[in-house]
């Protein structure tokens, strides 16, 4: 009687086989292995407290849903009032290959725009995240300085700092949950230095890793942490300032952009409304291209404008 090959062993065979004649063995990767993502928290092993990662966001399925379905309203609309009515009879009746095809663009248009703004929005989200904890941060070396001024040690100090904090902001304020876990931490025997930097690298903003990076080397070794602290807060102080009076000075410019912006839409708008026979040029070829170049400039010129009114202060 003849033994069957048993499949696994035929295919260790082949593959030995190929690598004998110099052919690659291409290597399955496993089903459901994806690159992962890095999480918008982390839970301290010691505390057993999340702690928020500021660098990322991750917004939830109804918040998507909601800022896709705007967003595709809204290019919907747009891309209706500048490319609807094509395909017109001679008689300028609308047929039906003009119906499709206003479907069709306003769908596409609208798709493409619920898709870009997703980014876009998430990007504002983190944005103005780490502003607000950039300014707590900032109250919060007010709080420790004024509380080290008075004698106090860095313990008490930081303790004194979320009493202090806890009569400007609400429970749900970024600074109070990061003091939260400081002190947990502290009362379970961990160094506070640790703390500070692992809130510096989870927070992505210059300003707080560098002064956690001074004050883990500068604490163990003796260093006056009164003027470190104060030193600290008088830079930020002076970047907050600095950065306050640019955007006083561009607050104009950025309203007079966003309104370049929405000015084409209305004009089209107001012109197809009240004056069908010159909005039926927009309909011919001519028109179509005239537009969409149109459209190309003033894209390329919003985000032109913005990286020039964008100003980091490092």
């Amino acid at each position: 009687m003849f033994r069957k090959k048993n499949k696994g062993t035929k295919t260790r065979e082949s593959e030995i086989e190929k690598k004998a004649k110099g052919k690659k063995v291409k290597k399955r990767k496993p089903k459901g292995h994806e690159e992962e993502k890095e999480p918008q928290y982390y839970t301290s092993a010691v505390t057993n407290i999340p702690t928020l990662n500021y660098k990322v966001y991750y917004m939830s399925k109804k918040e998507s849903v909601a800022y896709f379905v705007l967003a595709f309203i809204v290019g919907a609309v747009v891309g209706y009032l500048f490319y609807g009515g094509l395909a017109k009879d001679e008689f300028g009746q609308e047929t039906l290959l003009t119906w499709i095809l206003n479907v069709t663009i306003s769908v596409a248009v609208g798709g493409v725009a619920g898709k870009l703004f997703l980014p876009v929005r998430t990007g504002q989200i983190i944005h103005k995240r780490r502003q607000q904890l950039s300014n707590q941060f900032r109250d919060m070396l007010d709080a420790l300085t004024t509380s080290l001024g008075a004698g106090n040690n860095v313990t008490d100090s930081f303790r004194a700092a979320k009493e202090d904090l806890q009569m400007q902001y609400e429970e749900d304020a970024f600074i109070l949950k990061e003091l939260d876990v400081i002190l947990k931490g502290m009362y379970n025997g961990v160094p506070i230095e640790e703390m500070l930097y692992d809130f510096g690298m989870r927070s992505g903003i210059d300003d707080i890793k560098s002064f956690a990076e001074v004050f883990k080397v500068s604490y163990r070794k003796g260093g006056n942490m009164k003027d470190i602290i104060r030193n600290t807060h008088a830079i930020l102080n002076d970047k907050m300032e600095i950065r306050e009076d640019i955007e006083t000075v561009v607050t104009s410019n950025k309203t007079e952009q966003n309104m370049m912006i929405v000015m084409p839409i209305v004009l089209i708008a107001v012109i197809k409304g009240m004056s069908p026979e010159f909005a039926a040029n927009f309909a011919t070829v001519t028109g179509v291209i005239s537009t969409t170049i149109a459209i190309g400039c003033f894209v390329a010129a919003y985000y032109i404008g913005k990286m020039i009114l964008d100003i980091d202060i490092a």
